[in-house]
């Protein structure tokens, strides 16, 4: 009996062996209707959902009250059609291989579809995003996916809705090489030790992730201590612009955190210390920039290539050339640092520096070295200066440093547990960045436990209809309606 078990085991190893290889032999086409069923068929995976695909005509999609598209508000209100299992493709336009938005849906993914999704994953050069709801994804299978999410260049949205993780891996989307720029992860059951990890995604006193613009956290079970979390994160993040954390758990001592960092904070002894390292480490990079300007030609060879400076004339050439491809590099680095300003690195101004000016002198490179010299010190001042602790604002006062709150977000939802105790603290933060300039267009503060007629939410209002694009739009609209009649 023990020998027809271990057969058995055997065949099944040897089958499973084979349905792999032909899985890595088979070639994708591109076409997820055909790729699909096929890597499959060579797993033998069964009672798999057929591929519907949906063309651009058909795609009728109007925004709702709620910013939500009718589209999306029908999925989430009709719970038949998401438990029903389906795997939907939108294509970009009528070619068969444009697939642009793969939507997975009310079905368990094990991890033989993990495999087949991975494979064709690779082949779709024209998709954007990519979404999961009750798909039943374990840790393990996202860290899969996001392996393979990675070099997929044109992918930049990631939903995943409606699946728990146990060990709350959810972070690992937003790592600081992630390239993702917008991620939805609502109904997850996401606590405050899922936040902690996510706060420090966002950003850490040595890291940052610098690609993410939004993230959707609403519809889970965050609390004042997770608030906390995701606002030490903002602390010294500086590329997301959008984030909700309606119909939380988070009352006014996580809003308090939150409120805190968008306006004026003094930095911790750490992050102290780190800004002097930061500083001291530009200083040296600075000294033996001017040391290797001012060295023989014999002992530049030493030199990195990114920053050697030649002095033969034919090398000159080459030398403008690498020039120009530096700061061409650097650029895309200073703008993902700080996407909202979306500034060219030789538009920087810094006022320390006391090299050439920027702009047309950086353009015009000349063969003498101490203006070589000066164009890449303002460089790379140009890209440090992106670090928020070596923000050139920072001002020390009644023996702290204060730096400027983060003035990169610009949309915040909090909906659900606030009381009137928290709204000055954001009352103050707002009236700073009003200040300042910058910061928030948008605070979404309803369905929370005050009156809407309650007198500082009513200033809060008056003060965010002067950025918020919206409200500003409906004012006018109001004004013209009102003078029209």
């Amino acid at each position: 009996m023990s020998r027809k078990r271990q057969k058995e085991k055997t065949d099944k190893a040897n089958s499973e062996e084979e349905a792999s290889k032909n899985r890595d032999e088979y070639q994708c086409s591109g076409n997820v209707e055909i790729d699909f069923p096929g890597l499959c068929a060579l797993l033998d995976v069964k009672d798999i959902p057929a591929v519907s695909t949906k063309e651009p005509a058909s795609s009728t999609t109007t925004e709702t009250e709620g910013g939500d598209t009718e589209e999306s508000q029908s999925e989430i209100n009709a719970v038949d059609i998401w438990s029903k299992p389906r795997l939907q493709v939108e294509l970009e336009n009528e070619d068969p291989l444009s697939a642009k938005n793969l939507k997975i849906s009310g079905w368990k993914v094990d991890e033989q579809i993990v495999r087949v999704l991975q494979k064709m994953l690779l082949t779709l050069n024209k998709l954007q995003s990519l979404h999961f709801w009750r798909a039943e994804l374990t840790d393990r299978m996202v860290i899969s996916l996001m392996n393979t999410i990675s070099p997929c260049s044109n992918l930049t949205a990631v939903t995943l809705e409606g699946n728990p993780l146990p060990e709350q891996s959810y972070h690992l989307l937003l790592s600081e090489d992630s390239t993702l720029a917008h991620l939805s992860l609502r109904n997850n059951r996401i606590g405050d030790e899922g936040a902690r990890l996510i706060g420090s995604a966002l950003s850490t006193l040595r890291s940052a992730n610098k690609s993410l613009s939004s993230l959707n956290l609403a519809f889970n079970s965050i609390g004042d201590a997770g608030a906390k979390h995701i606002a030490q994160g903002l602390r010294l993040n500086r590329a997301l612009l959008c984030l909700s954390l309606s119909n939380n758990q988070i009352g006014d001592s996580g809003a308090a955190h939150l409120a805190a960092i968008l306006g004026e904070f003094a930095l911790t002894h750490e992050e102290v210390v780190e800004r002097r390292k930061l500083l001291l480490e530009r200083t040296q990079s600075s000294s033996s920039r001017v040391d290797s300007d001012q060295s023989p030609v014999s002992q530049l060879p030493s030199v990195p290539s990114s920053t050697s400076l030649s002095v033969s004339k034919g090398e000159n050439k080459g030398k403008k050339k690498e020039g120009k491809e530096s700061k061409k590099d650097e650029k895309p680095a200073v703008n993902k640092e700080n996407p909202k300003s979306n500034k060219k690195s030789s538009d920087i101004k810094v006022p320390q520096s006391k090299g050439g000016k920027s702009g047309s002198k950086e353009k015009q490179v000349s063969a003498q070295e101490d203006k070589s010299s000066a164009v890449l010190n303002e460089q790379v001042e140009a890209v440090e200066i992106v670090n928020p602790l070596l923000d050139q604002s920072v001002l020390y006062r009644d023996g702290e440093l204060i730096m400027p709150g983060n003035t990169t977000l610009t949309s915040l939802n909090l909906a659900g547990q606030i009381t009137e105790k928290s709204l000055p603290l954001f009352l103050t933060s707002l009236e700073m960045q009003a200040e300042g300039g910058g910061g928030l267009l948008r605070l979404c503060l309803q369905r929370n436990r005050f009156p809407a007629d309650c007198e500082i939410y009513v200033k809060i209002k008056e003060l965010m209809t002067l950025t918020d694009p919206l409200e500003k739009n409906n004012s006018e609209q109001a004004e013209e309606e009102g003078q029209g009649a």
